[in-house]
Order: C-alpha cells, then structure tokens, then sequence
C-alpha cells in the first residue's frame, strides 16, 4: 500500500497552491495534483491589476511564484490526473491517478472551472486555427481582420472591446435581444464603428478547411442562416466546474459545482472545496486565494 500523507490537494491553480502553502507551514506533507500543469486559468492572463497589494503582474509571473512558494516550502507537485477518490474510513482516502494510487488524510478540491463549449461540431479541431477563449491572449493575432465574439456577458462584452482595438471588424453573437453584461458598458461597445450586433442567434457551424473562414449563424426567430466571414471566433459564454468525476464522493449541485459554504467544506467529512469549483458567489483571483487557505487550516485543524 502506498504511504500515507496528510493531505491532498487536487489541483495547482490559486487555491489549490495557496492551500498547499498554508498547510505545509502548519506542519503537514501535502502532495498536489494537476494533469495539465501549475497554475489554472490565471497563467493565461497577460496582466492582473486586481489583487491587493500587487498593481500588476502577469499571470504566469503571479502562478509561478505560488508554485515556487509551495514547493520551497516543502509541498510536492505531481503532474498526473486524480481519476478518483475513495472514502475507506475517518481521514483515511484513497486518489487513484494516472500514475496510480496514493493516501490521504484529508482532500481538498480545488480543481476550478473551465471554459464552455459551443458543443458544434470542428470546434476542437479548429482550437488555435481560429477557435479562442481568450482574447486577450490572442486577440493580437488577428489585428487588421475580421472576427466574432459569441457570448451575451461582461466577458463577451470586455472581449469584444478588447478586439476592437486591433481587428477590421467585430461581430458579437448573442442568442438573446438583452445582454446580461452591464449596460453601460455595452452601451460604449455600440459605439465602436468597427463592431456589428448579431442578436437572437447561434453559431451553428464553423467554415474552413485547415482554419477558421467562417461562421455560420442561425437566426432563433425565423430560422435564417447565413455565413460571417471571418478569421476567429472568440468564445465567451461562461465556465463550467471541473469536478464532475467527484459526484461519486461529495454533493454536486444541478450546475456541476461542489456544494460547500464559506467555510470549504462539502458534505463529506474530511473533504473541502476550495476556488471556483465550489458553490460561491464571487470568483475572482483574491476569493480563490481565501478560499485555500480557509480549506487548508479548516483541514489541519481536523488532522
């Protein structure tokens, strides 16, 4: 049987690394593990200008100091993926991973949320030849041509912006006439002359043999389609929890997220959700890092 440690962390994103740093200054042998890499989503943004005491820093700058805090500290980064997670009894848990199997006293989720797909068909296929998530990371790739921005939120509203200031064109595609963003801000995006609304529409194919050319587009009223001709297409239609594959231990929510309070503990005693994979209001990059360290000290004090 392999060793038992104290606590495991799923996940190197904010929280998860922020737990890794507290718990280990209190003394316990903590192992995180992430099958992609350090980090989460934040490593993806160019420049943060919101977390306190920092006026800014790049993600990746901002991701590899906790990563290099944590491990400095003593706390272990294992680049495989939990596949599953076992109670056998009272601080006794089993984690199967891609590398096999370890124990745990204590686990704490913090395995975020990701991007939502469209859910047509070529979208992953055309990932990086014309499909984004992010615009502001590569938005600069498609200076002087024609884009779309499909989504209806503050993001599909800030990314749109973003885009207007290197590309000839912006589409917005939103299935509704209202946009949930705020209102003034989409008020300045209709100003922009470079931007064009599509409302009451879908994105029901993507065009293109090797990348992107086109978008077709699908009218919700009348049943119309037709093509936009363009060279990207930035998705923007929220985020999904990564933490389906651990209904099998905790309670999950109709939305996917794990059910946990401000104190990150779940249901199940010995467990503790921390980020943006647990039923929160605000998440943001400070609420992840709170969040970390309330899991990691509610998880010692246990231990």
């Amino acid at each position: 049987m392999p060793d038992m440690i104290d606590i495991a962390i799923v996940g190197a994103g904010t929280a998860g690394l922020t737990a890794a740093i507290y718990a280990v200054r209190a003394g316990k042998s903590v192992k995180i593990y992430d099958g992609k890499s350090y980090g989460g989503q934040i490593i993806n943004t160019p420049d943060i200008e919101n977390y306190p005491g920092i006026k800014h820093i790049s993600g990746f700058e901002f991701a590899t100091g906790l990563y290099e805090q944590a491990t400095a500290l003593g706390a272990e980064l294992e680049f495989s993926a939990v596949e599953r997670i076992e109670k056998n009894g009272e601080n006794d848990f089993t984690l199967k991973t891609t590398d096999g199997e370890v124990k745990a006293k204590a686990v704490i989720l913090a395995t975020g949320a990701e991007n939502r797909k469209l859910g047509i068909d070529r979208e992953e296929e055309l990932i990086g030849s014309g499909i984004s998530y992010c615009a502001t990371c590569d938005g600069a790739f498609y200076k002087g041509k024609a884009v779309a921005v499909s989504g209806g939120g503050n993001t599909a509203i800030e990314d749109a912006m973003f885009l207007t200031n290197y590309c000839s064109k912006v589409y917005v595609i939103h299935r509704r006439d209202a946009f949930r963003a705020d209102a003034k801000d989409v008020e300045k995006l209709k100003e922009k002359p470079n931007v064009e609304f599509v409302l009451n529409a879908n994105v029901t194919a993507l065009k293109g043999d090797k990348k992107l050319e086109a978008v077709e587009v699908t009218d919700k009223n009348t049943g119309e389609k037709k093509d936009l001709e363009v060279a990207g297409l930035f998705v923007a239609i929220g985020q999904a929890p990564v933490a389906g594959i651990f209904k099998n231990l905790v309670e999950v929510n109709e939305q996917g997220y794990i059910v946990a309070g401000e104190d990150c503990k779940t249901n199940v005693s010995g467990v503790y959700a921390a980020g943006d994979c647990r039923t929160k209001t605000v998440r943001q990059l400070t609420t992840a890092a709170a969040d970390g360290a309330i899991a990691a000290l509610a998880a010692c004090s246990k231990l």
